[in-house]
């Protein structure tokens, strides 16, 4: 067993200083509680930030001096706790991925986060906060050494008893840049990303006006009162004002929530760059909070072009992996978050997949279907209409009745846009009603196929297709229960013919790199 490491010395340092945030709410609300008493209101306030800061400096310590980890011959050992101690162990083989993570206060300490990733799920993954970056690149590399260590003696066993090795893609030179994003291209991206999240932000804010404020935010009489005093001055404005203060509201809420989607475009993807090595595809992004995470291209289990009513119209869509690996949470990982199609196809066979072409015999789904979503949707809404118009306004039964019809034609056009294929090697599934989405899978990847009929499926003859995919979902809706059985068999064939204990192992050429 190997020793016992400590992360650096600085971690409890940036622990300490990540309270100030923590002391920020206390500190303010200390002050306004004892607004009242001049001088003490200000001495409390900063009495109480420095205990906070102290407690939780004096806490990061200990947990900095209880906190070990060790590299072991198979596996990676970590030891917690300052009462209670845990000892965690994760074999080599287990670990998908090893991604770096370096937010802005770590960055400005040269300090990284290393990521351990198992896939598992409910928190069973390894951090390391925080190690130098020489450290934690080095750290990496010996993992994902030791890791691939095992997954090439396991292939040389294979090879020895006369099997098959398993072949990937060809491999390109290492490093090969796949795709970037510059400024200008960040900039039309944040254009897209429209988003109102500062307003839930500032709704949250909201809850804690009182304290800053003299009179009840959340008073209705208080609102009731305000509209009664500006409606005559709104009145005043006459028909023209009144129109011009409309369309203002709306340019206004469009620059808002134009320049929240460029921030957040900004802050996440600054610099973005996918790059091609022998250990898979390595992609690196963020201004403040700088990712580092590589994605072996034989654990991508599909990909999934995705786009926006919007933004396709002017050809922009996004490529996202889905891999056993996580990212930020999700097994989607961007890879092109803003590409043109010509982009993305490159990307997409570098993954070992292969893109729409043009002789693939696409098939729509059921008309059964989406007749029945249909009667089902619009008439409910019918029958409210019906019910307004007897015992109310006809005019009010207007609303439901067009939504009804919207309702009607949306189901119409997603039974022209959705359909799937189905090639040697891949499952193809497009949805979507005014931006279509593409999904690809490997056949031979999927875990499972069901067909799942309800009480009106069965009687009507068409089935949903559900296809077990780790890390994701892949489903197809409305298939005529022929089609189904015959995906079915097409499917379970193609993984029976495959060894799936060979699906993840690293190719042998690219170990060797």
């Amino acid at each position: 067993m190997s020793e016992a490491l400590r992360t650096d010395p600085k971690s409890f340092i940036i622990e300490g200083l990540s309270g100030l945030r923590n002391a920020i709410f206390p500190v303010v609300a200390v002050y306004f509680a004892m607004r009242g008493q001049e001088g003490l209101a200000f001495i409390s306030a900063i009495a109480a930030g420095l205990a906070i800061i102290g407690i939780g400096a004096a806490a990061a310590y200990l947990r900095w001096t209880k906190f070990t980890y060790q590299i072991n011959s198979d596996d990676i050992r970590v030891e917690s706790g300052i009462l209670a101690r845990t000892a965690r162990s994760v074999p080599f083989e287990r670990i998908q991925d090893v991604s770096i993570e370096q937010t802005l206060l770590p960055r400005l300490f040269g300090l990284v986060t290393v990521k351990f990733e198992t896939g598992s799920g409910g928190g069973e993954d390894i951090s390391l906060a925080y190690l130098g970056e020489a450290e934690g690149e080095r750290l990496r590399d010996v993992v994902r050494e030791r890791r691939d260590a095992d997954a090439e003696v396991a292939v040389h066993c294979v090879a020895a008893a006369g099997e098959d090795q398993p072949q990937g893609p060809a491999r390109q030179e290492p490093g090969k840049l796949l795709f970037a994003m510059d400024p200008r291209r960040l900039f039309t991206f944040g254009v897209f990303e429209f988003s109102l999240a500062v307003f839930a932000v500032l709704a949250g804010l909201a809850q804690y006006a009182d304290w800053f404020v003299d009179f009840e935010i959340w008073d209705p009489d208080l609102w009731r009162n305000v509209a009664n005093e500006q409606s005559g001055w709104i009145a005043g404005l006459g028909y023209a004002g009144q129109v011009i203060g409309v369309i203002a509201s709306l340019l206004t809420l469009i620059v808002v929530g134009s320049f929240t989607g460029l921030v957040r475009v900004f802050l996440r993807d600054w610099n973005f760059r996918l790059e091609e090595t022998p250990r898979g595809f390595r992609r690196r992004r963020g201004l403040f909070t700088r990712t580092d995470v590589v994605m072996p291209a034989h654990r991508v289990q599909a990909v999934t072009v995705k786009t926006g009513w919007l933004r396709y119209r002017f050809g922009w869509r996004g490529l996202k992996f889905v891999s056993l690996a996580q990212d930020m949470g999700s097994a989607n990982h961007d890879v092109a978050p803003f590409a043109q199609m010509e982009e993305i196809a490159p990307i997409i066979r570098a993954a070992g997949f292969e893109p729409s072409q043009k002789e693939l015999e696409w098939q729509q789904t059921d008309p059964r279907y989406w007749i029945d979503q249909t009667l089902m949707e619009s008439g409910l809404l019918l029958l409210l209409a019906l019910g307004i118009a007897t015992w109310g306004s006809i005019w009010i039964a207007l609303i439901p009745l067009t939504i009804a019809v919207l309702v009607a034609l949306s189901h119409w056009y997603g039974y022209a846009v959705h359909a799937h294929a189905l090639d040697a090697e891949q499952v193809l599934v497009r949805t979507g009603y005014f931006s279509p989405d593409l999904q690809i899978a490997s056949r031979v990847k999927l875990h499972s196929v069901q067909i799942l009929q309800g009480p009106i499926a069965q009687r009507r003859g068409y089935a949903n297709l559900h296809l077990g995919l780790a890390g994701g979902a892949l489903s197809i809706a409305g298939l005529p229960i022929e089609r189904a059985r015959e995906l079915r068999s097409a499917i379970l064939a193609s993984i029976a013919a495959k060894d799936f204990s060979k699906i993840y192992q690293a190719p042998p050429a690219r170990l060797a790199a």
